[in-house]
């Protein structure tokens, strides 16, 4: 048994979670926020067999959009930004962990 913890941006979160149990895994959301954007995602955690590990990140990945966002430069913190004005960074797609478990019980 595996348990997945998959962080999925806002944007996709509705779509992830539809299809996860369109295929039959219980799955808990919860909101979390991204330490570099302060972005919303949201963090999917669920239970799965270890047969089942590839099927859930293959479903999380094709429904987990990349996408170019504009990234608010403060010109008094890095004066060497003027240079790559407006930046740019590459958010969403899904950071997946998969742990071992070692007992599983739905009551």
């Amino acid at each position: 048994m595996k348990l997945i913890f998959a962080i999925v941006n806002n944007d996709d979160a509705h779509t992830v979670n539809s299809v996860l149990r369109k295929f039959g895994y219980f799955v808990t959301k919860i909101s979390s926020t991204g330490g570099f954007l302060m972005n919303g995602n949201s963090t999917f955690i669920t239970g799965v067999k270890d047969e089942e590990v590839d099927h859930a990140i293959e479903l999380i990945g094709k429904h987990s959009k990349k996408r170019v966002q504009p990234v608010p430069v403060d010109m008094s913190y890095n004066l060497a930004s003027l240079g790559s004005y407006p930046a740019e960074v590459t958010v969403g797609g899904a950071t997946i962990f998969v742990l071992n478990i070692e007992k599983y019980e739905r009551v």
